[in-house]
């Protein structure tokens, strides 16, 4: 197991934060369980014991350690000692997936979430895949640990139930079940052997506790905060919709003109963006570190006329990292936004780090439509993400 390799100086770390933070539940919930919440789970994780925190990206692990990623998961078992969690969403999939029968729909649900957790480790650059649960109870938490499995597709066998809006199913390792109105699919985690167990004190004042902690703290600051962009991996279709241009973009390799190369790819930069967050890349045509969520590093710059693309050093590195190890395309093959949609993807987020230092990742945009002005003086659509603060249990 993971944390059994970590110092021992950072899980015990790791273990006195989750006991602070669960002795403050009466900020949030008045249950005699501890309340923890999945983001800050995450981020106590992470801080403790040096995982790369994956929470601001849309991919299906929340950390990376030692090329293991990890799904943390914190929640109250029921009564018979397990608990149904949430591993995937497909929102943008849900008119496809509603119109299936049982059997349709688990075989593509599981094909999805395969798709995702092998685009996960191949961004990543991770060998293998666990779950890093935290079980909270009365008066304690416990940590377990398990791996974190692909479906057998070929193994599905579905367990009747009453009604239409769930279909339960097995593939011969874990329970599963799919909510057809929450297009979610959710795994059974059991409890096993745990690894490490702390007792917990919920304290009855905890308002009090800040307050005196405030005091003590007349210079508290606020942590510091990097600014990020999100860039479109698409363009809009006339009269909607989406796509990924054939001759931009992904594809540039396959614009027309001059002989490319097959790896050739830049990502966009709308207009607005950059008016909005003025100064955030360097100027054009100065080179600046981009460092890639498997570790990698790439020398990158803003290019074109109108500062519209984020182009790599030589421009060939960052479409043979997205095209050939990320999205597994075979060179000639066209980036579709069918394909980046079946992954849970179509925007990259930029993150500033320093004045030439940036890192980028992956995510979706969902909720809300806005307007945005495209970077050749036209209209395009994306969604903005609404983050939802209330966390879940």
């Amino acid at each position: 197991m993971l944390i059994e390799k970590i110092a021992d100086e950072k899980v015990n770390r790791y273990l006195e934060y989750l006991r602070a933070a669960c002795a403050l539940s009466k900020m949030f919930s008045e249950s005699d369980c501890p309340y923890l919440a999945p983001r800050l789970a995450e981020n106590i994780f992470c801080e403790c014991l040096g995982a790369d925190n994956l929470s601001r990206s849309d991919c299906a692990i929340d950390a990376k350690l030692n090329k293991v990623g990890i799904g943390v998961k914190t929640f109250v078992e029921d009564s018979g000692g397990t608990s149904f969690q949430k591993i995937a969403e497909f929102n943008k999939d849900s008119p496809l997936l509603r119109s299936l029968s049982d059997e349709e729909l688990v075989a593509e649900a599981s094909k999805l979430r395969n798709a995702r957790l092998e685009f996960a480790m191949r961004a990543y650059g991770v060998e293998a895949l666990i779950y890093h649960c935290i079980v909270r109870g009365r008066g304690s938490v416990r940590i377990l640990e398990s791996k974190m499995d692909f479906i057998d597709v070929g193994n599905i066998r579905l367990r009747r139930t009453p009604g239409k809006t769930t279909a339960s199913f097995t593939d011969g390792k874990n329970e599963y079940k799919f909510h057809r109105s929450k297009s979610t699919l959710y795994m059974r985690f059991a409890s096993k052997p745990h690894l490490n167990e702390i007792g917990v004190a919920i304290i009855d004042e905890p308002f009090a506790v800040l307050a005196e902690m405030s005091g003590k703290m007349p210079g508290l600051e606020m942590a510091c905060f990097r600014p990020s962009v999100h860039l479109p991996l698409f363009s809009a279709k006339k009269g909607g919709g989406r796509c990924v241009p054939e001759k931009s973009g992904l594809n540039h390799w396959n614009a027309s003109g001059r002989k490319r190369n097959m790896d050739e790819a830049y990502i966009r930069v709308p207009a607005k963006t950059l008016r909005e967050n003025s100064g955030f890349f360097p100027q054009r045509g100065v080179s600046f570190k981009l460092r890639l969520p498997d570790g990698g590093v790439l020398s990158a710059k803003i290019c074109q006329e109108g500062d519209k693309a984020l182009m790599s050093d030589p421009n060939s590195a960052l479409g043979r990292w997205l095209l050939r190890d990320v999205l597994k395309l075979e060179p000639g093959s066209l980036a579709t936004y069918g394909l980046l949609d079946g992954l849970g993807i179509d925007h990259a987020v930029v993150t500033k780090n320093g004045p030439n230092d940036f890192s980028i990742d992956f995510t979706h945009f969902e909720e809300d439509v806005i307007d945005i002005e495209g970077g050749t003086g036209g209209r395009s659509r994306i969604r903005q993400t609404r983050l939802d603060l209330r966390g879940e249990e």
